[in-house]
């Protein structure tokens, strides 16, 4: 009796081992968890919008209105102009103006080019070189400014000088809009060193002659 309890507490501890052998192997043997694929996202848009090319016409003889809706139409909208006569005045009404010039010259341009238009007023005429880059600039001597208008003489100028302006002729007119009026004389005289001296002008109209 003895025996048989003893044989068969060896084969119930043999079956347990197996069963716990059984339990490990399969736990081992488990298929490892799924990796998701990761992929990387696209590079986000700069929003950087390369321009496209044009061809610019002539705008020389349009009127300025006109020219500037043109160049739009085929756009062009980065616009400017300036008195190609020198004198600096501005393009408030611009269907009173007229093309003299363009900066740059026709033909195929980037959209994003900044197009200048010189211009005259309708009753005048263009002049053979546009003079707008040819104003003076005041350094360290007094510029010749004869000829020049009041207001392109003032730019030249440091803002912190003393002006005063005259006419010429002894109708002792107020010298309003500087941009109507070309210097006839200037003190101190062309060269003269400036060390903050007040500076007198006297002008006439552009129409007019100096005395």
């Amino acid at each position: 009796m003895r025996t048989r309890t003893t044989t068969a507490g060896i084969v119930a501890a043999l079956a347990l081992a197996l069963t716990a052998c059984d339990d490990a192997t399969k736990t081992d043997s488990a298929p490892p968890a799924s990796t998701q694929e990761t992929r990387s996202a696209p590079a986000p848009d700069s929003g950087t919008t390369k321009a496209s090319s044009a061809q610019l016409p002539a705008f020389t003889g349009m009127g300025l209105q006109s020219a500037q809706d043109k160049a739009q139409e085929l756009g062009f909208y980065t616009l400017t102009s300036h008195d190609a006569l020198g004198r600096g005045r501005n393009q408030i009404a611009d269907r009173n103006w007229k093309v003299c010039s363009q900066t740059p010259a026709p033909g195929m341009h980037s959209t994003d080019t900044k197009i200048d238009f010189g211009t005259v007023k309708l009753e005048e005429s263009c002049p053979a070189t546009d003079t707008s880059d040819n104003t003076p600039a005041a350094g360290d001597k007094m510029p010749n400014f004869a000829g020049k208008s009041v207001k392109v003489a003032r730019q030249a100028l440091d803002a912190a000088t003393s002006l005063t302006v005259e006419d010429a002729l002894p109708d002792g007119r107020m010298v309003l809009v500087e941009s109507n009026w070309k210097v006839c004389t200037q003190t101190p005289a062309p060269g003269t060193a400036l060390n903050g001296q007040p500076i007198a002008l006297t002008a006439v109209k552009f129409e007019e002659t100096c005395p």
